[in-house]
């Protein structure tokens, strides 16, 4: 007597096929996450136990997706890969979004205070470039500002500066907001265009024919 075929044979095709959809799924969502990462500073930290040191690393990462939005984080584990994975993780949970002039600058200058450290950051035209160091250079190519210049006005220990960076960031506004939370227009702000000053003028003081 002739076996009939087994059905559900395709079934670990099937099985492959659904997880390499699954995997390319994953893929394209992690592609919408498209984030910068720099590690700023990692120290090896002892603990002093019975039975004597238990070494650690802590890790400081500053993650942004250059668009406007930048966070940072803090880590530490037994192993350098794991201490700069929890730093990362808690740099995307705490991202903060600053509005930029021209999508490249600031729209003012403002000072940023945190314990010991205080910075200043300083708008500047298109082609500055970043004049920063330290952990300020990183927070600011993350953030994908062009142009601004900062300098560091207190201690150099690389958390208090860059909680500094933060607080002067978290204070930046943009002329819309200022203009909506005062109730007015940006033009009531800012003023007549400079490039329509001169025009008015000359249209003034041009003689009657």
């Amino acid at each position: 007597m002739a076996r009939e075929p087994r059905s559900g044979g395709g079934g670990d095709g099937d099985n492959r096929g659904r997880r390499g959809r699954d995997r390319d799924q994953r893929q394209d969502r992690g592609g919408d996450d498209d984030f910068k990462d720099k590690l700023v500073t990692i120290n090896r930290v002892a603990k002093v136990v019975k039975g004597g040191r238990r070494f650690s690393f802590a890790a400081l990462v500053v993650v942004g997706d250059q668009k406007g939005r930048v966070g940072w984080g803090a880590g530490k584990a037994r192993e350098v890969p794991e201490a700069i994975r929890k730093a990362t993780e808690q740099a995307k949970r705490t991202m903060i979004r600053v509005p930029m002039r021209e999508g490249r600058t600031l729209h003012h200058d403002v000072i940023g205070e945190f314990g010991a450290g205080r910075v200043l950051l300083r708008a500047a035209p298109a082609g500055t470039g970043i004049i920063a160091g330290g952990p300020m250079r990183a927070v600011f190519e993350t953030l994908g500002m062009g142009d601004v210049v900062a300098k560091c006005l207190g201690t150099t220990n690389s958390h208090n500066m860059i909680k500094a960076t933060f607080a002067a960031l978290g204070r930046c506004a943009s002329p819309r907001s200022v203009a909506a939370r005062r109730g007015k227009k940006v033009s009531d702000l800012l003023g007549p265009r400079r490039d329509q000053a001169p025009a008015d003028t000359s249209a003034a003081e041009a003689p009657n024919v």
